[in-house]
């Protein structure tokens, strides 16, 4: 498992943080290898190397109304990993983002966030 991967969007971001798994917003379906699934879980499994699966970049997006909305579009492998293992939280780094941002993705079926 490479511990050095950086995405476009978190290069900068230093911080990671433990998102409860239930509240990320997963809009499209994936599509997975088996063996990189089974291969995360058993990384996952083992306390002294769960830590060397990087983080899920998640566009974090405040609604007009204050409420927070996580959103994840990349890391299919490790959503579904950390979601076969009933994991509660899942390592993330927290892009702070607009609904313009989420538009970007969404385009016209981007929700009125609150």
């Amino acid at each position: 498992m490479d511990d050095t991967f950086t995405s476009i969007h978190a290069a900068h971001i230093q911080e990671i943080h433990d998102v409860p798994f239930n509240v990320l917003i997963r809009p499209f379906p994936s599509e997975l290898e088996e063996e990189k699934v089974l291969s995360l879980m058993e990384t996952l499994k083992n306390s002294e190397t769960k830590e060397h699966v990087p983080p899920v970049d998640v566009l974090w997006v405040t609604g007009r109304e204050g409420g927070n909305y996580y959103y994840s579009f990349g890391g299919c492998h490790r959503y579904e990993a950390h979601k076969r293992l009933q994991l509660p939280t899942i390592r993330c780094k927290l892009v702070k983002s607009t609904i313009e941002d989420l538009r970007t993705y969404l385009g016209a079926s981007t929700p009125d966030l609150r």
